[in-house]
């Protein structure tokens, strides 16, 4: 059973940095087609990034120029660096394989920014 799991969330200052973490387990293939996504409270769930065959990239404006996303295909694991943090990042936050068939989703790491 493909299982995505993330880590790296915390808490942190307004204008510190993070890196989160998903990597995939139980797949017979390695993802190429990857996302991430957030949600704060009384939101709905948004798209952050993503990353194709690992060099098609996109971000949301929202967030470009202060988050990179990256992949490990040894290690079928998908990073967000997130730089120069604002209380308005505040969300949790979830991965996304993209495949033909099916979307697998991880199961959410929580990010907060505040002093």
């Amino acid at each position: 059973q493909v299982q995505l799991v993330e880590s790296g969330g915390g808490l942190v200052q307004p204008g510190g940095s993070l890196r989160l973490s998903c990597a995939a387990s139980g797949s017979i293939f390695n993802f190429n087609d990857w996302g991430w996504y957030r949600q704060a409270p009384g939101n709905e769930r948004e798209w952050v990034a993503n990353i194709q065959g690992g060099n098609v990239i996109q971000y949301a404006d929202s967030v470009k120029g202060r988050f990179t996303i990256s992949t490990d295909n040894a290690r079928n694991t998908v990073f967000l660096q997130m730089n120069s943090l604002k209380p308005e990042d505040t969300a949790v936050y979830y991965c996304k394989a993209h495949t033909l068939v099916y979307d697998y989703w991880g199961q959410g790491t929580q990010v907060t920014v505040s002093s």
